[in-house]
């Protein structure tokens, strides 16, 4: 007569055992006081917080990092507030695109970049194939759309304020359409430079 084996039972540490605290450094006995609602949903749940899987990941890839000289500093801020002081003297919408046109063309290469990268990492290890709504694949893209995507609405946003200030509808604007007629046509456009529009 054979006999069956004892019942073996796992149990999963108390939650504030050490092994449990070693585990998740953000993990320790506190009250809610000066805590994040992260930290303390982690802490409810048992669930790793930002902090852990950064600092965890920081762990594993340190040779990566020794390999690859990559700087956690900022970018050098570019200098805006030509930019600025521009935009508070400007008093004409010709002045106000003036400004807007000029920040959009200086910060433009670095942002198609940006854009560039983004695109690139939701493609890495061909993770992008079948992925989900809400995946990180697909976040990624989303991301590097909506950067486009806001310097896109720019560019309408400064030709919706010229189109309103030279060519608004009849009637919109009737006294406009009437110096218009007076004159005869649009005013004449300017020639335009030898490479041709940057957008």
């Amino acid at each position: 007569m054979t006999t069956a084996p004892p019942e073996t039972t796992t149990t999963t540490p108390p939650f504030d055992s050490p092994e449990l605290l070693l585990q998740h450094p953000d993990f320790e006995l506190y009250d809610n006081v000066g805590r994040t609602a992260e930290q303390i949903r982690a802490h409810q749940t048992g669930s790793a917080t930002a902090d852990d899987l950064h600092r965890w990941a920081k762990r594993d890839a340190e040779d990566f990092r020794a390999r690859h000289a990559l700087t956690a500093a900022p970018l050098p801020v570019p200098d805006l507030s030509p930019y600025r002081q521009a935009l508070d003297a400007a008093d004409t919408p010709a002045e106000f695109s003036t400004v807007l046109n000029a920040l959009l063309d200086t910060v433009e290469p670095f942002l198609a970049e940006v854009i560039d990268h983004l695109a690139l990492a939701a493609r890495w290890k061909n993770q992008n194939r079948g992925a989900e709504t809400g995946s990180p694949p697909k976040l990624l893209r989303d991301a590097a759309s909506r950067i486009s995507s806001a310097l896109a609405m720019a560019a309408e946003a400064d030709l919706k304020i010229l189109r309103a200030h030279y060519d608004p509808p009849p009637d919109s604007a009737p006294l406009t359409q009437r110096a218009r007629t007076v004159r005869g046509t649009l005013p004449p456009p300017p020639p335009a430079p030898p490479g041709g529009p940057s957008r």
